[in-house]
């Protein structure tokens, strides 16, 4: 490809990137984006979830990218747990929905899981005859 090629295709994917940062998706994901912490914020963009702390009992949660169900516990060992779906009212987009569920996590987290609907963690199946994830099976310590 020739320079002013390059340059066309350079000068479409900017124009692309400014129409979508003017969507209400763009914007909403933006928000999110301004009040995550710098760890949460590369975590989100790597990996599509960020990890908060509950307010009223210290209990990690990840939020995941989505609008509905996408929030689980996670255990000591960084596993997921129980998963809770809670919304907010109201038809609002993605980032938006995500950013609600951050606030209200780190700010009323009792009252929010005490509406919320819980749901098994995922199922984590092992070979038979292997240990439990991270732990050592007892008789073989040493």
């Amino acid at each position: 490809m020739g320079p002013w090629t390059d340059r066309s295709l350079a000068v479409g994917r900017l124009y692309q990137a400014a129409k979508e940062e003017k969507t209400v998706q763009g914007r909403a994901l933006r928000l999110l984006r301004s009040w995550l912490s710098p760890q949460q914020r590369v975590e989100f963009d790597r990996k599509g979830y960020f990890d908060v702390v509950g307010c009223d009992t210290g209990k990690r949660y990840r939020i995941r990218l989505g609008t509905s169900g996408n929030v689980n516990e996670i255990d000591e060992y960084g596993r997921l747990g129980t998963g809770w779906c809670f919304v907010p009212v109201g038809g609002l987009v993605l980032g938006d929905v995500m950013l609600a569920q951050k606030i209200a996590l780190e700010m009323d987290e009792a009252r929010v899981l005490s509406i919320a609907n819980s749901f098994p963690g995922p199922i984590r199946w092992r070979r038979p005859g292997t240990p439990p994830e991270g732990r050592i099976p007892l008789g073989r310590v040493g």
